[in-house]
Parts: structure tokens; sequence; C-alpha cells
């Protein structure tokens, strides 16, 4: 049994970061249920993966209940099950705002992007032209072979609500819709700060190539190197097309970028902290 660090039970909407903050064995929990979580393995993979992922995300990759795999977490901590002993996870669920209810009669648009991805082809303009071609009532289905989280605050942005289902560990389906009654507020889009103020390419400047990784692998690693990126120092992602889905993740995090697509073979993205 895992040593038990404090008494405070791990909650549905913890992520796995936090979880394995209290104790790195805890990913033998998840691996256990899910071979796919294998890549919380990878430190650098960890750093990324586990901050998008709630344990609750993880109970729906896994295919179980998340009582199960909260039951399993704080049983490896030592901690007493919260179901059977009126827990604050209980509490705080019950007192969280429910999500907007996808509207089940709604017309349907679907768009099965996993092959694109796959192959390393960028779906994002496919996804935006399908969202235009929505009527007010309408509903867009995605399938993926991830859960496409940065999708969701660009349109987010836009008024849409969404609800996502795990299939599998690679098979994921995404619903976008506007919902009534002004549950989901829109919120206007901010332009993404420029980084004219970086230092040229010098020492400080780092490559990282990511033409031939398969999504969501270019936005990991880059993500990954900026975990350690200096003030003052340069990221430049060398990619094969322009990164839409990596884009407002940098901006939520306090980057600016610079596009340059001047190439025929490539697409450079300049990254540096936002002054």
């Amino acid at each position: 049994m895992i040593m038990m660090r404090n008494t405070i039970p791990i909650a549905a909407h913890d992520t796995v970061s936090d979880v394995l903050a209290r104790d790195e064995a805890l990913v033998d929990v998840f691996v256990r249920r899910a071979p796919h979580f294998e890549k919380l393995r990878n430190r650098a993979m960890r750093r990324i993966m586990a901050r998008l992922v709630t344990v609750e995300q993880a109970a729906r990759i896994a295919a179980i209940p998340v009582e199960q795999l909260l039951h399993d977490l704080n049983e490896a901590l030592g901690i007493e099950s919260e179901a059977s002993s009126g827990s604050p996870v209980d509490e705080h669920r019950s007192e969280a705002p429910s999500p907007p209810t996808r509207p089940l009669s709604a017309p349907v648009v679907e768009l099965d992007v996993r092959d694109d991805l796959r192959s390393g082809r960028e779906p994002f303009g496919q996804i935006m032209r399908s969202v235009s071609s929505l009527g007010d009532d309408g509903v867009l289905h995605v399938r993926a072979i991830f859960e496409p989280v940065p999708l969701f605050s660009v349109l987010g942005k836009r008024g849409f609500a969404h609800e996502s289902k795990a299939h599998a560990a690679d098979d994921w389906s995404v619903w976008f819709w506007r919902p009534r009654g002004g549950e989901c507020e829109c919120v206007a889009e901010e332009p993404a700060p420029a980084c004219g103020d970086c230092p040229p390419d010098d020492e400080r400047t780092t490559y990282l190539d990511v033409r031939g990784c398969s999504p969501p692998e270019p936005m990991l690693r880059t993500l990954a190197a900026l975990d350690t990126l200096a003030p003052g120092h340069v990221l430049v992602q060398i990619n094969a097309r322009v990164p839409q889905f990596l884009l407002p993740v940098l901006v939520e995090r306090g980057f600016a970028y610079e596009i340059d697509d001047s190439r025929d073979e490539h697409v450079l993205v300049r990254i540096c902290h936002a002054r």
C-alpha cells in the first residue's frame, strides 16, 4: 500500500497531475484500469496530459464508474472511500452547477476527423467550417482520436457548450451546440499578443521539429518544451501546417507567438513569454 501523505480524499474534479503530485506510485492505479495511461510514466507527457485530464475524464477513458476509480485511488492512499462515508466529494458534486444539456432532437452535423488525425492532417479548418454551417439549433458531432480539449476553449468563446464521450482510448465523440436561454455566455475572443519583442535567433533560440509527429504529439511536445523555456528565450516550432489547436492554449498560458508561413515546405511558430 502507498504511504498516506494527507487525509484529504481525491475528488472527481481533481486533475491527474494533482493526484500524482500526492504520490507518483498512483500512476499504477491508472494504468491498471486503462493501458492508455502508460503514457503517464513518461515525465514529459505527464506534465501536459495529466494537467488536461480530470479523474472523472480518466474514468470515462477507462470505461469504469468514476466512483470505482476514486475508491481505488483513495484506497491506495489509505483513505476511507468517500462513497461510504458521506464525502466532501459528494457535496462538491451535488453543489456544482449542471452543465447545459445537449438537445437530443436537434439536427446533427456529423464530422469524422479520425483518419485526418491519424494521417497527421490538421482538421481545425474542417471543424470551423462545420461550425459555421450550423443553424442556431444545430449540433456538431465530431469523432476524434483524442479529446480535443483546446477546442473547448475556442468554441466556448463563441457561445458553444460541449459534451464528450470516450468510446475507447483513441476514439472520442464530442458534441458542440449553442445552449438556449443564455446558459453559455459568449466571450469576445482577445487577439493573441505578438512576440515582436522576442530576441532574434541566437543562443537563446531553441528549435523543435514536429513535422513527423501525429496529433496530439506536436502539442504535447511543444507544451512540454515551454515548461522549461526561460524568460527572454524563444522556442521555434517547425510544423507542416499552422497548429490551430495549439494557439489558444499558448495565449491562455501566457505565451505570445508569431507565425511564419512564407515557406512552402513548413511553417515556423516563434513562441516566447508574453510581456
